[in-house]
């Protein structure tokens, strides 16, 4: 378990453990469905509290191949799902909150280097005996990963839209923000889920 890539299910167990508990485990079978297909990739903006946070959390919990999902979701509107098992814990995740890069950096390309840097610690610690053609460069380093272990990466990015927030004038820094997700994300054969939220418009 890294801090990045499979973090776990402590957060959405938190949520588990809460006086007030909302079970939208009925998204999974949504998930599944479009997994590894070209709908694979998922936006979700709303306004702040109605739980994008708890939701990529579960998602997570559920992907993540580190965990024991069968225990996690017991009792669970998912577990009754008939693709319940499919892609239960079958998966490398990476989880990213965009702000915490954001706040640790001074520009557009530290904070994307920073991120580039912790995503890299934390495969190459997990995969240590995979043959890295650059193991400086991230997106290859995961497209290894893959075509060693077929093991496909869900992307989960919470608060993706702040740098929109920050840097509101700075078309250059979204650009570069944009390129970099573009060049990480699309068409790339080790996605098989991306999933972001935001609450821009």
């Amino acid at each position: 378990m890294g801090i990045y890539l499979n973090p776990g299910s402590d957060k959405f167990q938190e949520a588990l453990r809460s006086a007030i508990y909302v079970d939208k485990s009925g998204m999974i079978a949504y998930t599944n469905r479009i997994f590894k297909s070209s709908n694979k990739y998922i936006c979700v903006s709303r306004p702040r509290r109605f739980g994008k946070s708890m939701a990529a959390n579960m998602l997570s919990a559920y992907y993540d191949r580190t965990v024991d999902g069968s225990m996690v979701f017991r009792g669970l509107d998912i577990a009754g799902d008939a693709d319940f098992d499919t892609y239960r814990n079958q998966c490398d995740v990476l989880f990213l909150n965009m702000q915490e890069f954001l706040s640790r950096s001074m520009d557009m390309a530290s904070m994307l280097d920073l991120l580039k840097r912790r995503i890299l610690h934390d495969v190459l610690r997990e995969y240590p005996d995979v043959e890295y053609f650059d193991r400086a460069d991230m997106i290859g380093c995961l497209g290894d990963v893959y075509a060693e272990t077929n093991c496909p990466f869900v992307v989960i990015i919470d608060e993706w839209d702040c740098i929109f927030r920050e840097y509101r004038n700075d078309y250059q820094a979204q650009r570069q923000y944009l390129d970099f997700l573009r060049g990480w994300l699309k068409d790339k054969a080790y996605i098989g889920l991306a999933y972001m939220t935001g609450i821009l418009p």
